[in-house]
């Protein structure tokens, strides 16, 4: 009996714990650590980074836990989703939203006072915008990816205002890099679950595009764009970032590019997995190679 309450209690915060999307959260925390670098004046103060990292964390955690909170009806529609905590009925959705709150106001707080206005200002505008324009838009229009990549592109700002600097032009290139990152990497993902997503009512993919023509001739775009302004970013920096940049650019183009002709699930995930790639790929060379400090 004492075994299976031990398995019990692990499995219930293994479920918690997925509540919080931590590989999302990873890419959070590696974008805001990079704003806050880049906005940085003279040594890193630690502190200050571990605190805004901490509070962005919690913040980033209750805005997945009562996304999946309010989508967990429809998640169970889904095969990709049916199997997590809330539409398996393995958690309660009364705990899961009480979870959810804690964590984003805690997380507010913990900004506000161990960091500044601007920080949990920020952070709790990413919440809501995410929670009450992105997530009811995805049943509504497939306009949704861009409007959540607004959301998802704040972790830039939020690590900049961290440092206590003012949002500047290389804290403006992250978020408008990120904001353009999010369409190849979810547009993919909405090929690859294109039935899914349909069998639950998203409409994640305009309903004129029935070939997904049009969605991969965006994810090409958008690669491109995020190529070019990348390259010209790196250009000023000298010629070992800039070839950096266009290495690690021809990276996430090739499999966009051959995903024109090939519509397969498999040249989908590809593109997904290499924009995973790139994005760290790009952070780090942003920050490596920041002559301003």
């Amino acid at each position: 009996m004492q075994t299976t309450a031990k398995h019990d209690a692990r499995s219930r915060v293994r479920d918690y714990f997925a509540l919080t999307k931590p590989e999302v959260n990873l890419l959070v925390l590696m974008t805001t650590a990079a704003g806050y670098y880049l906005a940085s004046r003279g040594p890193i103060r630690f502190t200050g980074l571990a605190n805004t990292l901490l509070g962005t964390l919690l913040v980033a955690s209750g805005t997945a836990t009562l996304n999946q909170w309010i989508e967990r009806v429809w998640d169970g529609r889904m095969r990709r989703t049916a199997n997590r905590p809330l539409p398996s009925g393995r958690l309660d959705a009364r705990e899961a939203f009480v979870f959810g709150m804690l964590q984003s106001i805690v997380g507010g707080l913990y900004l506000l006072l161990a960091v500044n206005v601007l920080v949990a200002a920020l952070a709790v505008s990413t919440l809501l915008s995410y929670l009450l324009v992105y997530t009811p838009l995805k049943r509504k229009t497939a306009l949704c990816t861009a409007l959540g990549a607004i959301p998802g592109a704040m972790p830039a700002l939020i690590g900049c205002a961290g440092a206590g600097s003012a949002i500047d032009g290389r804290a403006w290139f992250l978020f408008v890099f990120l904001f353009l990152w999010q369409f190849p990497h979810f547009l993919a993902i909405a090929l690859m679950y294109r039935e899914d997503y349909a069998r639950a009512g998203y409409r994640m993919l305009p309903s004129f595009d029935t070939d997904g023509r049009f969605t991969r001739a965006e994810i090409v775009a958008t690669s491109t764009i995020l190529v070019v302004i990348t390259s010209l970013h790196a250009s000023h920096a000298g010629v070992a970032p800039l070839i950096a940049v266009a290495v690690a650019g021809a990276f996430l183009l090739y499999p966009a590019t051959t995903l024109v002709k090939n519509v397969s699930r498999a040249a989908a995930s590809r593109v997904l997995h290499t924009s995973v790639i790139y994005l760290p790929v790009i952070l780090l060379v942003a920050t490596a190679y920041d002559k301003s400090r």
